[in-house]
């Protein structure tokens, strides 16, 4: 699998970042790709495949070769397209396997059966340690921000444990999940589709309304239904001639009657919450009523207003 070269230039801003949810999520790339990534010309630490945002991995593959430290395991994982240096650092219960506890050991003895506390984190530590410290060729899971020390790129581990797979079920699932997710996301470009048709809802949006409201106001328009203004905006939907493709296969998406309903439906939405139209009653049979020629809505506001002036506040 190819990694898309990016181009800096090419780089999204930064505060589009957050658009991509692979930016948030742990993304579970070939270490191959990993090694291949992107660093951002902008915020260092941040990698790109395929233009999509990354900054923290999900990594699961074989221990080919440790180091230990007094606060850290260095495992080199491999999962079929490459290695990867992990470090994982160590928790409290490894820093202090070293020291006994002739306290907890005393408990242990005087309880003859009964339940030792020391003998309980004992037997944590032990658990711990099993799920921890691996050796080479045990099965590892990583996950942690990418990182690039003495230009070497690593994983700073947040978490990692032994992976117990006797008949490799856990195996089998992941080379069937991340195939999968290439597929559906990480191979499909950050181009932000979303914002571009998004834009172009707005401004269609933009266009329907100011052509409604030229129409309500030529018209002198006191009153409607979503039937009767439906057609006005029929210019706006764009209708697609049929080919002998579309004949055989049924079309993708919305058909040409649905977007005209949703966009008549924001329209109305939208001239409600700017006060243009509104509606008396809420039924099934849906009129509208324009504020501006609406005479008993002038009228009732009217008395609202002189009753509030007759008080002594508003005096």
């Amino acid at each position: 699998m190819q990694t898309a070269a990016m181009d800096p230039t090419e780089e999204a801003p930064s505060l589009l970042w957050g658009l991509d949810p692979v930016f948030s999520a742990f993304a579970r790339l070939y270490i191959k790709d990993i090694l291949q990534m992107t660093e951002s010309i902008q915020v260092p630490g941040i990698y790109f495949y395929n233009q999509h945002p990354i900054y923290k991995v999900d990594v699961l593959g074989t221990v080919v070769y440790r180091r230990e430290r007094d606060t850290f395991f260095c495992y080199g994982v491999d999962d079929g397209t490459a290695v990867i240096n992990c470090l994982c650092w160590k928790s409290e219960l490894l820093k202090d396997e070293g020291h006994t506890d002739k306290s907890g050991l005393q408990t242990s003895d005087g309880a003859q059966g009964g339940f030792s506390p020391a003998a309980e984190l004992k037997k944590l530590r032990e658990a711990h340690q099993r799920r921890c410290r691996l050796e080479i060729g045990e099965l590892l899971r990583v996950r942690g921000p990418v990182k690039t020390s003495r230009q070497q790129r690593e994983i700073m581990a947040s978490t990692y444990y032994k992976v117990d797979d006797p008949v490799m079920v856990a195996q089998i699932t992941w080379m069937m999940d991340v195939p999968q997710l290439y597929r559906e996301c990480y191979d499909k470009p950050f181009e932000l589709k979303a914002d571009t048709e998004g834009n172009s809802a707005n401004t269609s949006l933009s266009k329907a309304t100011n052509m409604m409201k030229d129409f309500l106001k030529q018209k002198l328009v006191t009153r409607f239904r979503p039937h009767d203004v439906q057609d006005l905006l029929q210019p706006l939907i764009s209708i697609r001639p049929p080919t002998a493709a579309a004949e055989q296969e049924p079309a993708a998406g919305p058909s040409a009657c649905q977007q005209l309903r949703q966009l008549l439906k924001e329209v109305l939405q939208v001239l409600q919450d700017e006060g243009v139209v509104y509606r008396k009653l809420r039924s099934q049979d849906e009129v509208y009523h324009v504020t501006r020629q609406d005479k008993d809505l002038h009228r009732a506001v009217r008395e609202i207003i002189r009753e509030d002036s007759r008080k002594e506040k508003c005096a």
